[in-house]
């Protein structure tokens, strides 16, 4: 395992992350859970993204049980609030009120004293940007945060959620981003201003959910087992953007690259989003641990630039790039 900087801040991160996003509190049991993350560790990886929200608090809870007895200080955790984790006004969003409960519910449930990295989900438009940095920086000087960071905010956004946490006396240091060989939307303008103010990318869905690995075959009826694009009855969700035929036809022609770089269809992939300097780490997902025993395969690969540039080549104009697309949750015209 590779280790890199999270930004210009002080602080390593393994540049694969282990997330759990649909997988622990929701997927999988707890056993199954603690075997994942046991993997993880057992390979180099020290760094876990989740978040409040996921599994309604559960995934967090899971995270921490499977953690219990880790030296805490060789870890990296990290959590975020935003969405909603109950059914009262207040159970959501970035208000003061929201992020001060958030984290001490979190730590509770993460069984550790502080994480080292707290993250707003999204943006939030119905509370000043004021009160919701002004909460973060409380929560660093009080020590239950080393940093902050965000996910999916705009360049617009990201800039003055820097100003301020420079003006409060804190590190705003990391942007949470989705990015893959599909989905670029941040390469023309979030990567470039995140290198001129000193963030890193901890990106995730870096196997497009699945969908890099070349498990969906184009024209598939039936959905693979476990699948999350799958239907009730067991079809394939085609209406989403990835799983268009000509997209899956293009991410079939992959195939031959990653076994040029020598690496598994979703290897190949983490590898790809590793090659761009700005990205801190990728976070993978697993509902077993040989998912993961692959995934690692990635880290510390350099891939030759020809073969970088046939998989552009190949990809063509299935790839999403506009800027605009960066996702501002519920974002305001």
């Amino acid at each position: 395992m590779e280790y890199r900087k999270l930004g210009t801040s002080g602080m390593y991160v393994s540049e694969i992350a282990y997330g759990n996003w649909v997988t622990h509190g929701d997927q999988i049991d707890q056993e199954t859970a603690t075997a994942c993350v046991r993997t993880a560790l057992d390979l180099g990886i020290t760094t876990f993204d989740t978040a409040d929200a996921y599994a309604g608090t559960r995934a967090e809870s899971a995270l921490g049980e499977a953690l219990a007895g880790v030296r805490r200080e060789g870890l990296e955790i990290f959590t975020k609030v935003y969405f909603p984790t109950g059914e009262g006004k207040n159970d959501r969003g970035l208000s003061r009120k929201h992020i001060m409960e958030s984290i001490n519910g979190s730590l509770r449930r993460l069984r550790t004293d502080y994480v080292d990295l707290y993250q707003a989900h999204r943006y939030d438009y119905e509370t000043p940007l004021e009160e919701t940095m002004q909460a973060f920086a409380d929560i660093v000087h009080a020590g239950k945060a080393h940093y902050i960071g965000v996910s999916e905010w705009t360049p617009d956004e990201i800039r003055a959620g820097h100003e301020l946490a420079t003006e409060l006396n804190i590190r705003l240091v990391s942007n949470q981003p989705q990015y893959n060989m599909l989905w670029r939307v941040i390469e023309a303008e979030v990567v470039p201003l995140s290198e001129e103010l000193g963030l890193g990318q901890i990106v995730w869905s870096p196997i497009a959910q699945g969908v890099l690995t070349g498990k969906y075959q184009p024209g598939a009826q039936t959905a693979p087992a476990d699948s999350r694009f799958s239907t009730a009855e067991g079809t394939v969700k085609a209406d989403h953007r990835y799983l268009q035929d000509t997209v899956l036809e293009r991410v079939q022609a992959l195939r031959p690259l990653a076994e040029e770089s020598g690496l598994s269809m979703a290897a190949f992939a983490v590898a790809w989003v590793l090659q761009n300097k700005n990205v801190s780490a990728a976070i993978i997902g697993a509902s077993k641990p040989e998912q993961i025993k692959d995934n690692v395969t990635a880290s510390g690969v350099a891939l030759d630039p020809a073969l970088l540039a046939k998989a552009d080549e190949v990809l063509g104009d299935v790839v999403e790039r506009d800027p605009s697309k960066v996702e501002s949750f519920l974002k305001r015209a």
